[in-house]
């Protein structure tokens, strides 16, 4: 229809969709359904599982990684080629099952659909598959029921629908069957139903005015399908570092043979040469280390509340810069609580917490006594309205046997709550009690109970209570007013005469762990912003309480996509596209729609912002131990190149093809490996954000890995020389002496690199463990038949010494090197 349902009255939108308020007939609804199809969201045709498993190998790295594995099997080198090929795989498997995971995401949003409408068919109430819902139906409305398309209201009896995983309200919204203005946000449509939201309280009729994909709810569906998955930072680099090791390794294959054949190697031992250096310059292990890290952050993190849907998520988290996170249960307890009784003339502050809070005097037993009895909630369920239970709970934390209060004052008569009324009403007996918005309580009450008993509720005394009433108003505190009357007849006679009893105060108060996080990600450079559909000054209130300041988007501010390095958490299905479309989407686990979890890179199962914190901490952390493995093996490789390329311009094969694949494999074997254990330095969160843009090799990488690499080559050429003795060609002792060197010094270097990055020396038992088990097996190579295959001698304590020696060199360099480029931006 042309115009806007909402904003029209409704018997014209009734008759814009040729129907009646008595419904349609069974053949009108059979040529509607055949017109505008079924009632569901459509599924997005997203990537089949083929197209997901090829994606997994669209990575410049694993390009690299397999180019180097075909080039290893043409050197004779089946080991490291199956090496290779099962990191590829392995890594291929693990992504294709969390991809495929995130492509259900459209899916879940038929989860929302209703199974079952009561429609008017044929001048009659039916029971029918949601599904075949078609606009100009009549619908039937009744709490519970979850609404099976967009209508709009022809009539509303106390009714409240939960829009929550809509709109981002959290408190239920009263409806009605008048028209709103034109320009009236989603939200604020009284006279609108909207598909997959809660009846929670009351009764209403509505005409179907949109089905399937045409419903908010389907516009959402739309929106989430056209957007693109974005990739973390860390894929990036990753790439680029592939990239860049891709062209290098052609360069060096093509310059290294022809240097070799022209100081007259043999040409296989020059081919093999330049194959082993172009394997040897590629990181294997990088795929498989990254792996680890993240899934031993993805396993801590899962300890702690916060279940990791895609693996590189977690390092991007460590890079963000503004989180944008929800108030409602993320920043607070997810609970109205009565944090504030007020009789006439003193004022309770009450602690949710504390039962032995100052309630000390009559008149506040009297309003938690109405606020107990004027209430439909259960201390069991709780009820559909969070007031009621707050109301509950706080009598029930000061003393107040509630169901013993009850059983001694039965209910006799009642008035229900109601949108137009604002009020409830119940009669015990010879009393009456009534609680609702204060403005109208107020203006129905005569007296108002003082600390000498009831007294006539003067212009003065009116004054004071509506001057407390703004007070609590300013405070952010939701505010209800108690009063009573003796003697009524019936449940009519609530309606004045009423004798005034208080004010209750009640707020979702903010969690205790929150404030301290908040600081803890402002100290590390993070922005954090609050989002929220609430109450503005509500709002404002929360965030000025937690140091957030004046950092608030309304819910209509909250952008689909955000700016570069932006985490977005989120709840709802209106939230679902901005957490697919975020560097991080962070899904709420508790209040989360299926839909929100399911586009998400993040679940926090506790709803806690605490949580974010801890996993930004993690996820910097992680890029930490990516950062040492990369700098340890490309320092190790670049020497490796710069020795064989030397020694080469003076006619020594010092390093054959065996010797540099098997540095590679103690490199990036278990050492390597036990990187991912590292823990988390202690300054990690007292630095700013990293800048995704400058790339993991950066200016301080560059100058380690020079450095380093300069000094390994430097001392090991030194050792060759003194080894040489003269000698025209390299002995096997001076290839063995090189050979261990090596190995040992890179296992120096490990430790240097990491004290770089502020992590402790003796921090990470399993470091320990693996670089004993690489040095056994260098010795295994020495002093063992394997020698034979390696071109090894066995090496006597004077050897050892002279190895020593080239440590006790290499070592204060490595360190000079590192407090130099230490000053470098990270």
């Amino acid at each position: 229809m042309a115009e806007r349902p909402h904003e029209l009255p409704a018997d014209r939108v009734v008759a814009a969709l040729e129907s009646q308020p008595t419904g349609l007939t069974s053949e009108q609804a059979r040529r509607r359904r055949a017109e505008h199809g079924e009632n569901e969201i459509a599924g997005s045709g997203g990537r089949s599982p083929v197209e997901i498993g090829i994606a997994q190998f669209d990575s410049v790295l694993i390009w690299v990684l397999l180019a180097a594995a075909v080039l290893s099997v043409w050197a004779g080198n089946a080991v490291d080629a199956i090496l290779i090929a099962i990191i590829v795989v392995a890594n291929g498997i693990f992504g294709f099952v969390q991809d495929y995971r995130a492509e259900r995401s459209l899916e879940s949003l038929r989860e929302l659909a209703a199974p079952t409408a009561a429609v008017r068919r044929d001048g009659e109430i039916r029971e029918i598959d949601a599904i075949a819902v078609v606009p100009g139906d009549v619908v039937v409305l009744r709490g519970g029921d979850v609404v099976p398309a967009d209508g709009r209201l022809l009539e509303a009896t106390d009714l409240e629908v939960d829009e929550a995983a809509l709109t981002g309200e959290s408190a239920p919204v009263s409806k009605s069957s008048d028209p709103v203005e034109s320009g009236t946000p989603i939200a604020e449509r009284t006279s609108m139903v909207y598909k997959g939201t809660n009846v929670t309280r009351g009764k209403g009729v509505a005409v179907v005015t949109e089905t399937g994909m045409k419903t908010k709810v389907g516009e959402i569906a739309r929106e989430l399908a056209a957007t693109e998955e974005t990739r973390t930072p860390l894929q990036d680099e990753l790439d680029d570092l592939g990239r860049t090791l891709g062209i290098g390794v052609l360069v060096l294959s093509a310059f290294v043979a022809p240097l070799l054949l022209l100081r007259g190697t043999d040409a296989v031992q020059a081919a093999l040469t330049a194959v082993s250096l172009a394997v040897a310059a590629v990181p294997e292990g990088l795929p498989a280390v990254v792996t680890l890290a993240l899934a031993l952050g993805v396993r801590q993190l899962a300890e702690e509340n916060a279940l990791v849907r895609r693996l590189p998520a977690i390092e991007a988290l460590g890079a963000v810069d503004v989180v944008c996170t929800d108030k409602t249960g993320t920043l607070t307890r997810g609970e109205m609580t009565v944090s504030r009784l007020w009789v006439n003339g003193t004022a309770v502050g009450l602690d949710s917490r504390d039962a032995d809070a100052n309630v000390h005097s009559d008149r506040e037993r009297l309003l938690l006594r109405i606020g107990a009895l004027c209430n439909d909630a259960t201390l069991e369920d709780g009820g559909d309205d969070p007031t009621e239970r707050a109301l509950l709970e706080a009598a029930d934390r000061r003393g107040v046997d509630v169901d013993e209060l009850r059983a001694e004052n039965p209910r006799t008569d009642e008035v229900p709550f109601s949108s137009e009324r604002k009020w409830m009403g119940t009669v015990h007996g010879d009393v009456g009690y009534v609680k609702g918005a204060p403005e109208v309580v107020l203006s129905n009450c005569e007296r108002i109970l003082t600390a000498r008993g009831p007294k006539p509720l003067t212009d003065e005394r009116r004054e004071r209570v509506e001057t407390t009433i703004r007070e609590f108003g300013d405070d952010a505190l939701r505010v209800l007013a108690g009063a009573y009357r003796e003697g009524p007849a019936d449940a009519n006679d609530l309606a004045d005469e009423l004798t005034f009893v208080g004010l209750a105060g009640m707020i979702d108060p903010p969690r205790e762990e929150v404030a301290d996080a908040i600081a803890e990600t402002g100290r590390a450079g993070i922005d954090v912003k609050m989002v929220t559909g609430d109450n503005v000054r509500t709002t404002r209130a929360i965030a000025e309480s937690l140091g957030i300041g004046t950092r608030v988007l309304e819910g209509s501010e909250s952008v689909t996509r955000p700016r570069k390095r932006r985490a977005m958490t989120g709840d709802g299905v209106n939230d679902a596209p901005a957490l697919k479309n975020a560097d991080v989407g962070v899904a709420m686990g508790i209040r989360g729609t299926d839909v929100a979890r399911q586009a998400s890179d993040i679940v926090l199962l506790d709803d806690n912002y605490a949580t974010i914190e801890r996993a930004v901490e993690r996820g910097r952390g992680i890029f930490d131990n990516i950062w040492k493995f990369v700098a340890y093996l490309l320092s190790a490789n670049v020497a490796e190149v710069a020795i064989v390329f030397l020694a080469s311009l003076y006619g020594y094969l010092i390093l054959p093809a065996v010797q540099l694949l098997w540095i590679n494999l103690l490199t990036d074997g278990l050492p390597a490996l036990a990187l991912g254990a590292d823990p988390e330095s202690g300054d990690v969160m007292e630095r700013p954000p990293r800048d995704p843009d400058r790339g993991i090799v950066g200016r301080q990488m560059l100058g380690l890995i020079g450095g380093m690499g300069t000094v390994t080559t430097v001392v090991l050429l030194a050792l060759m020389y003194y080894t040489l003795e003269g000698a025209a060609a390299v002995t096997p002792y001076t290839m063995t002496m090189v050979f261990t060197g090596f190995v040992f010094l890179e296992f120096a270097g490990l430790y240097v690199i990491r004290w770089l990055r502020g992590t402790p020396t003796v921090s990470n038992p399993w470091l320990t463990a693996a670089v004993a088990a690489s040095a056994a097996l260098q010795l295994a190579v020495l002093y063992t038949p394997l020698n034979r295959y390696f071109g090894t001698v066995p090496l006597g304590l004077a050897d050892w010494g002279l190895v020593g020696v080239v440590l006790a060199a290499g070592l204060p360099a490595y360190v000079a090197v590192a407090a130099l480029v230490k000053r470098f931006d990270r």
